[in-house]
C-alpha cells in the first residue's frame, strides 16, 4: 500500500466507533506495518486547548485509536518544516515541532496548510489486507491530492461515497445512525 492512498470505510463498518464513516490517509509503510490518520473526524477541542504555546485556534482531529495521548500532524509545508516526511508530492507528515509552533503563531501556516491529530491508525503485517478482503475498506488514490487539508471534513465520507458510485450511492444519503431514521 502506497503512502498517500485513502482508505474509505465501507458502510458495513457500522458500530465500529473508531472507523465508522472514516477516511484514513496512509502516511507511512514499513515492513512492520502501515500508519495513517483519520482525516475527517474532528474533536471538540482546538490545538490551543492541549498546547497553550500555540496561540491560534486550529481544529484538532481524532487520528485513530493508537497512542491517543500523542500529537501528530500532516501538512503541505515540507519546504518550511525540517524533518518532514513525504506522503506524496504535496503532502508531508511530522517534522520539527518547534518550527511548527513558530509558523502557526506567526500565521504562516493556516488550517488549510496543517492538520493536527491525537492518535493514529496502524495495521501490523497483513492486517489491513485482511480487512480489505473482509470488505471493511475501499482503497482509492487520493482524489483531492493537494486540496485534502482544505476540504470540508463534514462531507468528505459522503462525497467519497458519491464518487465511488454504484452500490455506494444509496449510502451517501443515509443518516449517521440509520436507527435514528
Amino acid at each position: 500500500m502506497e503512502s498517500g492512498k485513502l482508505l474509505i470505510a465501507e458502510p458495513s463498518v457500522f458500530g465500529d466507533q473508531n472507523f465508522h464513516r472514516s477516511i484514513v490517509i496512509i502516511v507511512d509503510q514499513k515492513e512492520s506495518g502501515l500508519l495513517g490518520f483519520i482525516i475527517n473526524k474532528s474533536l471538540n477541542y482546538d490545538i490551543s486547548d492541549v498546547l497553550p504555546e500555540i496561540k491560534k485556534d486550529f481544529p484538532l482531529y481524532y487520528g485513530g485509536p493508537v497512542e491517543q495521548d500523542n500529537l501528530f500532524f500532516i501538512h503541505n509545508a515540507g519546504h518550511l518544516i525540517p524533518g518532514s516526511m513525504k506522503i506524496d508530492d504535496k503532502l508531508f507528515w511530522g517534522g520539527e515541532f518547534e518550527k511548527v509552533i513558530v509558523l502557526v503563531n506567526e500565521g504562516i501556516l493556516t488550517p488549510k496548510d496543517i492538520r493536527f491529530f491525537l492518535g493514529y491508525s496502524g495495521w501490523s503485517g497483513d492486517q489491513l489486507q485482511q480487512e480489505i478482503g473482509a470488505n471493511s475498506w475501499v482503497v482509492v488514490e487520493n482524489p483531492l491530492a493537494g486540496k485534502i487539508l482544505s476540504h470540508n471534513t463534514q462531507s468528505l465520507w459522503k462525497d467519497q461515497m458519491i464518487a465511488l458510485g454504484g452500490k455506494y450511492l444509496v449510502w451517501s444519503n443515509t443518516p449517521e445512525n440509520p436507527y435514528h431514521n
